[in-house]
């Protein structure tokens, strides 16, 4: 009786449009709702950063379930949150491995075992959080340090959609076509349309592109076979870890670039619902980390808080980690539909270098965006060659070598924005 007035009295406060907390739940069915636009809302991105490093699509959206609810778990169910395929893998994992796009990465071990790496790093960090708190990451990242380090990421993958991804001029034009498709529903449209931007993109530019490829014979004409031949259920690709002494030092630096965006979305959930989630930081970053780590160790991709996901509830002012409980379970059940996976590799070659384009765009502006909300003093020399520096090191992949082992764009990028705000000391303007 009393679980049935407190989802009443929420209903009420929801129907009002006020905040439902965290620790707070909604009637079954307003719970399975939400689940359902929030695994909307993570899929763009979760499906395509596999994709772009020779991941099974399937894996990825298994564990980033999987690690929702690892998540939910060690948090104590106090931070909502989902965990999807992180970005920050991507330039580090195609170094790494040599993939050079199109089907399964051949080096998947390697990868993952580098994955499985970051992710004891993270976990590492947390444990520290945990014990002495937060005020030395702060330190050494502050706002100008991570605003860089995010726009590196996207800047550095540019150059993966345009010389990878688009092999004819037919390709390219259908490339164009795609990012406007993505920008007039991101313009034109309102509401949780626009919130599905990348989704709805990338669905009415594959229906361009079959009208023009099938339809008129001006490129390769969309194969729906698989889709039609492929299981409702089964089990997805599994894969082992390979332990590479070079890969794990260049692929477990990203546990720094994950700090910075959990830090972040925790920030902007406690400001947005007035709770202060401050003293679960720590055990964000272990499930994070613990995350990453079976995620790997599986065959899927490194995990992160998602944005998406914290949009949507920015827009629905529903906070309730149930919500994200029952996101991650769909999320299982999709991992396990063979179906489901031929329908993503179905998705035409230009039409996903299209969406890449917008999304490592997206990525580099947000850098930006951390730089403008937190006021980022770029008259002050300190901050801007700090940025300015960090900006060319990773747009253009410089790369130091130590011994056989070579650490690239965004990994000099991220340890050069760190020690150059050490190393320059007192700002001066």
């Amino acid at each position: 009786m009393g679980m049935f007035n407190w989802q009443k009295k929420n209903a009420e406060v929801l129907a009002q449009g006020g905040v439902i907390a965290p620790d707070e739940r909604l009637t079954w069915g307003q719970t399975a709702a939400m689940g359902v636009q929030h695994v909307i809302a993570m899929f763009g991105a979760t499906v395509l950063a596999p994709i772009l490093m020779g991941f099974d699509p399937n894996v990825a959206v298994l564990m980033s379930g999987v690690g929702t609810l690892i998540f939910f778990l060690i948090t104590g169910g106090k931070v909502p949150s989902y965990l999807g395929s992180s970005f920050a893998f991507i330039g580090v994992v195609i170094a790494a491995t040599g993939y050079a796009g199109g089907g399964l990465n051949g080096n998947l071990g390697v990868a993952l075992g580098g994955i499985v790496a970051c992710g004891v790093v993270y976990i590492v960090i947390g444990v520290i959080v945990q014990i002495i708190g937060i005020g030395w990451i702060e330190r050494l990242m502050p706002p100008v340090v991570t605003g860089s380090v995010v726009a590196v990421i996207g800047l550095n993958l540019a150059s993966v959609p345009i010389k990878n991804m688009a092999p004819t001029n037919f390709d390219a034009w259908m490339q164009a076509i795609t990012f406007l498709c993505v920008g007039a529903v991101a313009v034109f449209t309102r509401g949780m349309a626009q919130r599905l931007l990348i989704l709805l993109g990338l669905i009415a530019a594959s229906v361009i592109y079959t009208v023009l490829t099938n339809g008129l014979g001006l490129g390769k004409p969309l194969d729906l076979s698989g889709i039609a031949a492929a299981a409702w259920l089964g089990l997805p690709m599994f894969s082992a870890p390979v332990f590479s002494a070079p890969a794990m030092l260049l692929i477990a630096p990203v546990a720094v670039i994950l700090v910075a965006e959990n830090l972040g979305h925790i920030k902007a959930v406690t400001a947005m619902t007035g709770r202060n989630l401050d003293p679960y930081l720590g055990r964000a970053f272990i499930g994070d980390g613990v995350a990453t780590v079976v995620s790997g160790a599986a065959g899927g991709t490194g995990v992160t808080t998602y944005a998406e996901n914290i949009g949507v509830m920015a827009a629905t002012k529903i906070y309730s980690t149930a919500v994200f409980v029952l996101a991650a379970l769909i999320a299982v059940l999709l991992g396990f539909s063979p179906k489901f996976g031929a329908v993503i590799q179905a998705i035409p070659l230009p039409v996903m270098g299209g969406v890449s384009i917008v999304v490592f765009g997206l990525i580099a502006v947000a850098g930006a965006r951390i730089w403008v909300d937190n006021k980022v003093d770029f008259s002050d020399n300190r901050n801007l060659i700090v940025a300015a520096i960090t900006l060319i090191l990773g747009t253009g992949d410089f790369t130091l070598r130590f011994g056989g082992f070579a650490l690239g764009g965004i990994g000099t990028a991220t340890f050069g924005a760190v020690l150059l705000w050490a190393l320059l000391g007192r700002s001066t303007k």
